[in-house]
């Protein structure tokens, strides 16, 4: 025992440090992992998640630490004055030298074979790997029909009906009855399990309420959790409390805390989801709403800017007007222009006093051949002036219109002039000599010599 001791040296004190250490060493070499039995005080659970306890009988007590990764594992909730058996290695707490227990696992007294038995089939299924997390099914989004595993009479199928009724009214529900505590409810649970399996829903809640580890017993045979496996819907557990744990909860798809748990994990809120789709519908529908705005506005502007027959006929009207007062004055300023010329030359003529007699009939020949040349050119421009307004009235889309053809305007604005680009279908713009109207395309024909 004296192995553990510090290499002999000149000075045999040792220091507090090293005299725990050595302790330490002893009590952890030599008394290997045992079973104590005990009554849980001064219990504190710590924020790390450890548990410090003390473990107490008529004649002692020690001092008990289950660090959190072992806590995390207990199948129930340690409390003060439960009477417990721990599994524990002795050790020092050198920083005070306190003697502890370094609690690995803990049971209730009176369970201790049915906690070795847990513990034994436990590591046997999951060193088959049963329980690894890869062979987990997902959970549907969204599951149509769920069906439940549990006793009719239990409080916990009243808690999970509720709770499905208030969060998805509309997924389908359906029983399979089994006992679930007692003898031969294992089989049973087992039988209902692949019941439910073959009926093909897409979602399976086994539950229970809480009880002691007797009467949760059934839920840990080792039928009940390969049964689990061979589920082809996933499977969730929501038994007993939220401190039990199962070989069923081990083998689930999802284990959940309380049955009530693993109605809210089933399936998602409807509440929630149409508050969610309301939410995303208003972030889809605002920019949709905004680029509608944009085209809106560029169509006015585009509307804007494309002027209206009406607009335009009214421009070349105001045009023939321009043009016809313009030829009304230049043959005015001709015929002024001509007279000042006649009289220049009577009053030349006058001012030279030629012989009067032949310059008069002269004249008088002169006059003839002038009136005769003016009334010719009078006619002649009178004659133009007339073709160019009989031109100018051909011109005019009113006047076309007037004899019962109309302008046809396609969707973009366009003049169309070859039935070869309509389509069925297609919209139009007709505007007659009087009022507009809509049309749409029924047949379109080939011209008539293609026929």
């Amino acid at each position: 025992m004296l192995d553990n001791l510090p290499p002999n040296r000149s000075n045999p004190v040792l220091s507090v440090t090293e005299l725990n250490q050595v302790v330490r060493g002893l009590l952890e070499s030599q008394l290997p992992l045992t079973w104590v039995a005990g009554e849980i005080s001064n219990l504190t659970r710590a924020a790390s998640g450890h548990i410090y306890f003390t473990l107490k009988d008529p004649g002692g007590q020690v001092r008990c630490t289950i660090w959190r990764n072992k806590a995390q594992l207990l199948g129930f909730r340690p409390e003060n004055g439960q009477k417990v058996e721990a599994r524990a290695l002795a050790t020092l707490y050198e920083a005070r030298g306190d003697y502890q227990l370094n609690v690995e696992t803990l049971r209730l007294a009176g369970q201790g074979r049915l906690f070795e038995r847990f513990l034994e089939l436990k590591a046997r299924l999951e060193q088959e790997g049963l329980f690894r997390p890869e062979t987990k099914r997902p959970l549907p989004a969204f599951p149509r029909r769920i069906a439940i595993v549990t006793s009719p009479q239990a409080a916990a199928l009243r808690d999970v009906l509720t709770t499905l009724a208030r969060r998805a009214p509309q997924v389908a529900l359906t029983l399979f009855p089994t006992p679930v505590q007692g003898e031969g409810a294992a089989p049973q649970i087992a039988q209902a399990l692949a019941q439910a399996s073959a009926a093909g829903p897409d979602l399976i809640i086994l539950c229970r309420g809480g009880g002691s580890m007797e009467d949760l017993w059934a839920f840990n045979d080792e039928a009940v959790a390969r049964a689990i496996r061979a589920c082809i819907p996933p499977v969730v557990s929501g038994i007993g409390h939220e401190t039990d744990f199962t070989i069923a909860d081990f083998a689930a798809d999802l284990r959940a805390p309380t049955p009530t748990s693993a109605a809210e994990q089933a399936c998602p809120d409807r509440q929630a989801l149409a508050t969610r789709l309301e939410n995303l519908a208003r972030g889809l529908r605002r920019p949709l709403e905004n680029r509608l705005r944009q085209w809106e506005q560029r169509l006015d502007n585009l509307a804007a800017r494309l002027p209206s027959p009406g607009r335009q006929l009214a421009t070349r009207r105001e045009r023939l007007d321009e043009l016809a007062q313009r030829l009304v004055r230049a043959r005015r300023q001709h015929q002024e222009t001509r007279l000042r010329q006649l009289q220049h030359l009577a009053y030349r003529l006058d001012h030279q006093r030629p012989e009067l007699g032949a310059r008069r009939e002269a004249m008088d020949i002169l006059a003839l051949r002038l009136g005769h040349a003016w009334q010719q050119r009078q006619q002649h421009w009178a004659g133009r002036l007339q073709q160019a307004a009989q031109g100018l009235r051909q011109l005019d889309p009113h006047a076309v219109l007037a004899r019962g053809y109309a302008m046809v305007f396609d969707a973009a604005g366009q003049a169309v002039r070859d039935a070869g680009e309509l389509n069925s279908g297609d919209r139009l713009q007709v505007v007659l000599a009087r009022g507009e109207a809509q049309v749409q395309v029924t047949q379109v024909a080939p011209p008539r010599e293609a026929q």
